[in-house]
Formats: structure tokens, C-alpha cells, sequence
């Protein structure tokens, strides 16, 4: 009796949409309480809480599937995989929240990094013109950028899932 063996792309992808889908839906959640654009640690640390949930999930059911075997790089590529997947996602989602659903959403970011700027008393206003004229102008920027750091969480979230679960 041959068995199917699991591949890391379909759990990859299964469990990426799945963290992508709950990442929308807390990105709503936000829009709809007006927080959205507020740049707090809680909603960030929210969002890692949920990346390691998953992906600790998706790597254990992984082992599971696999016959109780689990090596490190079948988790680190696990990892990097449901986080590359969730951030396409999620830029997707900014891409449609900044364009459709609040058009100002990049202005109130700007706003936002500039009440802050000033509040911290360390740069002249030109500084914070120009950082704000910045935002506004290159705010596409971040999108790569939040993809970057996605995968980089990923791989750290997998090497540790990967610690925990390895199995031989």
C-alpha cells in the first residue's frame, strides 16, 4: 500500500491562504474601526501572532501528514512559503484599500508620520515636509518592502517551527 506523500507546495499554499484571508479580514476589521491607518505596535504584533499561529499549525500538520518526519528545511521552506504567499495577499488588500475603499488612506499615513515626527522634536520642519511629501510620493515603496519582511519573519517563524518540530 503506497502512500501520498505531502508536498510543501499544496500545504504552502493551503495554509498562506489562509493567513492571507485572516489577514484581510483583520485589515477590515481595522478599516471598519477607523484604525487602519494608525500605526501602533498592537495591530503588528496581532499580525505576527497569527503569521507563527498558522504557520506552527501548518508545519505540525505537515509532520503529521508526513508520517511523523519533519526536517528543518521542509519547515523553513514551509515558513517562507505561507509567508510569501500571505503578504501577496496582503499587498493586494493595501493596494485595494488605498485605491478603493479610503483614497486618503496614504495622506493619513503621512499625516500620521508627521504628527509623530514633530511630537519627537528631532528633525526641522523641512525635514518633515520632506518626509511627508515622501510618504505620499513613494508610499509604493512599501509594498516590496512589507513582501521582504514577510518572507524574512517567515523564515525565522519556520527555523524555530522547524526547531520545535523536527522529527527524524
Amino acid at each position: 500500500m503506497e502512500q501520498n506523500q505531502p508536498t510543501i507546495g499544496k500545504f504552502s499554499l493551503n495554509y498562506g491562504l489562509i493567513l492571507g484571508g485572516i489577514s484581510v479580514v483583520f485589515g477590515l476589521m481595522l478599516y471598519f474601526i477607523d484604525a487602519h491607518a494608525n500605526q501602533d505596535s498592537t495591530s503588528q504584533i496581532v499580525g505576527v501572532v497569527l503569521a507563527v499561529a498558522i504557520t506552527f499549525w501548518a508545519i505540525f500538520n505537515f509532520r503529521k501528514a508526513n508520517g511523523g518526519l519533519l526536517s528543518l528545511g521542509q519547515a523553513i521552506k514551509l515558513g517562507v512559503l505561507i509567508a510569501l504567499i500571505s503578504g501577496v495577499i496582503y499587498i493586494f488588500y493595501l493596494i485595494f484599500l488605498s485605491n478603493v475603499l479610503d483614497t486618503e488612506f496614504t495622506t493619513k499615513i503621512a499625516e500620521n508620520s508627521r504628527a509623530a515626527a514633530q511630537e519627537a522634536g528631532v528633525m526641522t520642519d523641512a525635514q518633515i515636509e520632506q518626509q511627508y511629501q515622501g510618504t505620499i510620493n513613494y508610499f509604493w515603496i512599501s509594498y516590496p518592502i512589507i513582501l521582504v519582511i514577510n518572507v524574512v519573519i517567515g523564515f525565522v517563524i519556520g527555523l524555530i517551527g522547524g526547531l520545535i518540530f523536527k522529527k527524524s
